[in-house]
């Protein structure tokens, strides 16, 4: 991009304002969490849960004639509807409702059936299938995801140690904690719903993030190999791999924001939610790479750094000719 050839912009020189303004976000993030506990009166309802976590009731509608979805949400209270997905055939969904423990299914099925009686008649649906979801498979899919998070972390380490070096995966590592931490936080103080698809887009945009984090770590490695590269400042060669990836960088998350706005403008109320939080991970993701994961990867080698690979290998043999 002609915008940003052979760009110089001081990025590392921000970084203790990048620091603060994380931690600020961090904090608000925190304080949604602990409002949400608050609110929830039990410190599980740090998030603003949906019914695949919490339970509830299912109830599937099927129409006789086409409609959709955002006829049948209107119906049922448009903003405060519940959940509404496509379920079976072209003219069916299901209405997930949350409900309070001990309430008669039969009996919100038939709330659900009169509100839609209503809009659309008495005979251009039926109820299919009723049923209640319980909460348990919430609990289990959050360990589950947990698992999974700290798994991602193990094996990121391990290959970038294996491709890059070990402090690489430490700051890759670090950048990831902060997005999730992030995220999360932010979908906390906006009391996001917290849904099965929400969830997938968290971890959508975990892989979002280390890719653009080992693109960058990528150039350091090139700049590092080429001669002379040990011996430049590490500063000015990790903001020089960053001003060279930031063409791609900024195409990447370009293209990506204009889809995912697309997404957000014309897949209405049921991918609101799910687009919403892609596009948050996306700028989340962007800045963590450029203002976290490589800042993180200097004071790493700040602090416990090595010495220039080949002269610890000439103290190697020296070590060797010496016990010989």
């Amino acid at each position: 991009m002609w915008l940003f050839h052979k760009s110089k912009y001081e990025f590392i020189g921000l970084r203790r304002k990048a620091y603060l303004f994380s931690a600020i976000v961090l904090v608000l993030g925190v304080s949604g969490m602990v409002l949400n506990m608050v609110r929830g009166g039990s410190p599980g309802d740090w998030q603003n849960y949906g019914v695949d976590f919490t339970g509830g009731v299912l109830v599937q509608v099927r129409f006789n004639e086409d409609t959709d979805d955002s006829q049948l949400r209107t119906a049922l209270g448009g903003v405060d509807a519940p959940p509404i997905t496509r379920f079976g055939g072209e003219n069916e969904f299901v209405v997930r409702a949350p409900v309070d423990e001990g309430t008669d299914i039969d009996q919100v099925a038939a709330d659900i059936a009169s509100q839609v009686a209503a809009a659309y008649g008495e005979d251009a649906f039926e109820i299919v299938r009723r049923e209640s979801v319980g909460a348990k498979i919430g609990e289990e899919l959050q360990g589950q995801a947990a698992l999974a998070i700290l798994f991602s972390f193990f094996l990121t380490l391990c290959y970038i140690a294996i491709r890059f070096e070990i402090r690489f995966g430490v700051a890759a590592i670090i950048a990831t904690a902060h997005d999730i931490m992030i995220t999360l936080g932010l979908l906390a103080l906006f009391r996001v719903e917290i849904s099965l698809p929400t969830v997938a887009a968290i971890l959508t945009i975990l892989g979002y993030s280390l890719n653009d984090t080992i693109v960058v770590f990528d150039r350091i490695r090139e700049n590092l190999n080429r001669r002379g590269g040990r011996r430049e400042d590490p500063y000015r060669l990790v903001n020089r791999s960053i001003n060279e990836t930031l063409p791609r960088t900024v195409l990447t998350s370009g293209t990506t924001l204009a889809v995912l706005m697309s997404l957000l403008i014309l897949g209405g109320a049921v991918l609101r939610d799910f687009t919403m939080v892609l596009i948050l991970g996306v700028l989340i993701g962007t800045y963590s790479s450029i203002f976290i994961a490589s800042p993180a990867l200097l004071e790493i080698q700040k602090r416990y750094g090595t010495a220039d690979p080949r002269e610890k290998e000439r103290k190697r043999a020296a070590r060797r000719a010496a016990a010989v």
